[in-house]
């Protein structure tokens, strides 16, 4: 009869359920992958191909690590460990996704376009027709570009920066993750600069045709004129939106390389 003894089965499970379980955190926030409209059973066969396809890439674990049952202490900060980096992870790529919708929201602010707002089921949250706009087609963007496979890519090569142990806030205090939020404002202002200065440029024209003709009813003409001019400079800059988003991704996930 073959029978296999408590410290095989962990031998042979441990490698990787801690890879499993830093993935699955990832996953579960990582955006289009992360959103509702994908089944938490999809995520979790994701989450242990993932695993069972970076073996030979991970490094060994420690014998600490290797002999830690799963009822123990050191266990649960593992478990709390994998997590952190995990979430980190997903939240640092979802920040680059907010700050392109940042950036939309200026622009739409500038056209006129915010007050056309409107709840999206996906993030169950109010948005505006610009800021939705950016949104879809920066999901896009992340997919055509292989942008999920250089997040897994970054997933994998955090073993190597941050490997597994018993300190699971080793990681917040090296990374400081908090200070991530500087790039929604850095990149959203920069997204959005172009077109806010077009529309600056027309304002101060309407300003001074104003002045110059009162008869003219500026209110009538403004509000057509800078939403033809902001469509314009959507259809001139939006070829150009791949450089910022990939800079910005490559830029946050080198805290985890």
């Amino acid at each position: 009869m073959l029978t296999f003894s408590e410290a095989q089965v962990s031998t042979w499970l441990l490698p990787l359920f801690w890879p499993f379980l830093r993935a699955l955190a990832l996953l579960s926030v990582l955006p289009v992958l992360g959103n509702r409209s994908v089944p938490a059973r999809v995520r979790i066969a994701l989450a242990g191909f993932i695993a069972f396809a970076a073996q030979p890439s991970l490094p060994a674990l420690g014998a600490e690590v290797a002999a830690t049952s799963l009822d123990s202490p050191m266990a649960f900060m593992l478990v709390a460990q994998q997590l952190v980096i995990g979430l980190s992870l997903g939240f640092a790529v979802r920040l680059v996704f907010a700050a392109v919708e940042f950036g939309g929201e200026l622009i739409g602010l500038q056209m006129g376009l915010n007050f056309a707002g409107f709840f999206d089921p996906v993030a169950a949250s109010n948005g505006t027709a610009t800021a939705r706009f950016f949104g879809t087609l920066v999901a896009w963007m992340f997919v055509v570009i292989g942008g999920h496979l250089i997040v897994i890519a970054a997933l994998v090569q955090s073993f190597q920066s941050f490997p597994i142990g018993p300190e699971p806030f080793a990681f917040v205090r090296q990374t400081l993750p908090h200070q991530w939020g500087a790039e929604i404002f850095a990149v959203g202002f920069w997204i959005a600069l172009p077109i806010v200065t077009m529309i600056l440029m027309v304002n101060l024209i309407l300003g001074a045709v104003s002045r110059v003709a009162p008869q003219v009813n500026i209110f009538a003409l403004g509000f057509p004129v800078t939403l033809s001019v902001g469509l314009l400079g959507l259809l001139l800059t939006l070829p150009a939106l791949e450089a910022p988003f990939t800079m910005a991704l490559e830029r946050v996930l080198e805290n985890f390389r």
